[in-house]
C-alpha cells in the first residue's frame, strides 16, 4: 500500500499529447478536399478562436451541402444519408485528426444536425440544399455578427470618457467593442495583455494602432505594475459553463484574478454557453505544440502547453452578451432560454 501512495500520478494523463500537423485518416478516405484542407488549417494554428473556427466549419459545410449528390440508391428521405456520408465523417475528421472541437464547434453541429433531422421526409435534393445553406447563413449571421453588434452596443453604456481598458490577448468580440467606441468618439486607452507562446494580443495591437486608439503593450507577468491604472478589464471567452465560470486563453484566470477589484466584463455570445460544469483546469484542457514553449530537448523535463483555463464566476462581475448584461449566476437562465437541442 505504501508503494501505491509513492507511484507519481500524471494529471494530463487523460489528455491526448500533441501529436503534430498530420493528416492521418485522410489517407484512403472519400472527404472532400475542402474538409482535408481545413483540418490542416486547424492542426497547423492558422485557425484560432471559437468564432473562426465556428464560422470556418460552417462554411465548409455550406460548400459541402451545395456539391451534395447523393447515389442513386439513395430514394426518398435524404437526411439518413447527408447525416451519416457527409456531416458526421467531416466533423469526426477534425476532431480526431485534426485537433479537439471548441464548444462553439460542438453547439453549431448540434444545430445544423437539428436542422436536417426537422426537415420534410419528402423534400427535394434542391430544396434540401436551399433550406439548409440558409440555416448556416442565418446562424452565422444572428448568433456571430449581429450577436457581437449587440454586445459592443451594451458595453458601450458602461465605457466613459477616461476609461483606461486592459484586455488580453485576442478577441474578435472585443476588438468590434473596442472599435465602435473610437466610431462614437469616446476617449479611452487600452492596455493590451499578451503572453507566450502565442502573442495574439499582437493582433489585437496593430487592429487598434490602426484604428489610432492609444495603446499600451505588456507581457502579463507585468500585469501587476499597470493593474492600478485600470479602470475595467474587458475578456473574451472560448466558452461559458452552467455555473458562471468562463473557459478562456490560458491566462485569462490569472487576470480577472489580478483584476478582483476591477469591473470584470466577459463578453461571449450565447451560442458559446455549455451545459457542463468544470471546476478545475484540468480535466477539460487541451495540449498544445510544446516545442512552441520551449525548443530542445532535456529528459528531465517535460515541456507543457496548455491551450485553456478556468476562470471561477466570482472573480467576474458581469457576462454581456447579446441578450444583455447579466451576473454569471445567471447563465443557467440563459442556457434554459434557448433551445436545449443547440447545447452540448
Amino acid at each position: 500500500l505504501h508503494s501505491i501512495y509513492l507511484c507519481p500520478i500524471d494529471p494530463l494523463q487523460h489528455a491526448d499529447e500533441f501529436s503534430g500537423v498530420t493528416l492521418g485518416g485522410a489517407a484512403g478516405s472519400s472527404l472532400d478536399s475542402a474538409v482535408l484542407k481545413l483540418g490542416l488549417l486547424y492542426a497547423q494554428g492558422v485557425i484560432r478562436g471559437g468564432n473562426a473556427r465556428c464560422r470556418a466549419m460552417l462554411l465548409v459545410y455550406c460548400q459541402l451541402i451545395e456539391e451534395y449528390d447523393p447515389p442513386a440508391s439513395v430514394i426518398g428521405d435524404l437526411r439518413p444519408h447527408l447525416d451519416s456520408n457527409l456531416l458526421k465523417p467531416a466533423f469526426q475528421y477534425w476532431t480526431e485528426h485534426c485537433r479537439p472541437h471548441s464548444v462553439s464547434m460542438g453547439n453549431a453541429f448540434t444545430f445544423l444536425k437539428s436542422a436536417v433531422a426537422s426537415l420534410e421526409r419528402n423534400i427535394s435534393l434542391g430544396e434540401l440544399k436551399e433550406v439548409l445553406q440558409e440555416t448556416i447563413e442565418a446562424y452565422i449571421r444572428e448568433r456571430m455578427e449581429f450577436a457581437d453588434k449587440a454586445i459592443a452596443g451594451h458595453v458601450s453604456c458602461k465605457i466613459v470618457n477616461g476609461d483606461v481598458l486592459l484586455v488580453y490577448g485576442h478577441s474578435e468580440v472585443i476588438l468590434k467593442v473596442l472599435l465602435q467606441q473610437k466610431e462614437l468618439n469616446k476617449q479611452f486607452r487600452v492596455i493590451c495583455v499578451d503572453s507566450r507562446p502565442l502573442l495574439e494580443g499582437r493582433k489585437t495591437l496593430l487592429a487598434l494602432r490602426e484604428a489610432c486608439i492609444p495603446c499600451t503593450y505588456i507581457l502579463l507577468n507585468c500585469i501587476s505594475y499597470v493593474m492600478k491604472d485600470v479602470t475595467k478589464v474587458l475578456l473574451g471567452a472560448s466558452a461559458l459553463m452552467t455555473d458562471g465560470s468562463l473557459l478562456g486563453r490560458v491566462g485569462t484566470a490569472c487576470v480577472a484574478l489580478t483584476a478582483q477589484r476591477k469591473s470584470v466584463l466577459v463578453c461571449c455570445e450565447t451560442y458559446k454557453i455549455s451545459n457542463r460544469v468544470q471546476l478545475e483546469s484540468i480535466t477539460g484542457n487541451e495540449l498544445g505544440d510544446p516545442n512552441l514553449v520551449y525548443e530542445g530537448k532535456q529528459e528531465s523535463l517535460r515541456m507543457l502547453n496548455l491551450l485553456y483555463d478556468l476562470t471561477p464566476s466570482n472573480y467576474i462581475s458581469g457576462i454581456v452578451t447579446e441578450m444583455g448584461i447579466v451576473p454569471p449566476t445567471s447563465v443557467a437562465v440563459l442556457l434554459r432560454e434557448m433551445n436545449p437541442n443547440e447545447i452540448i
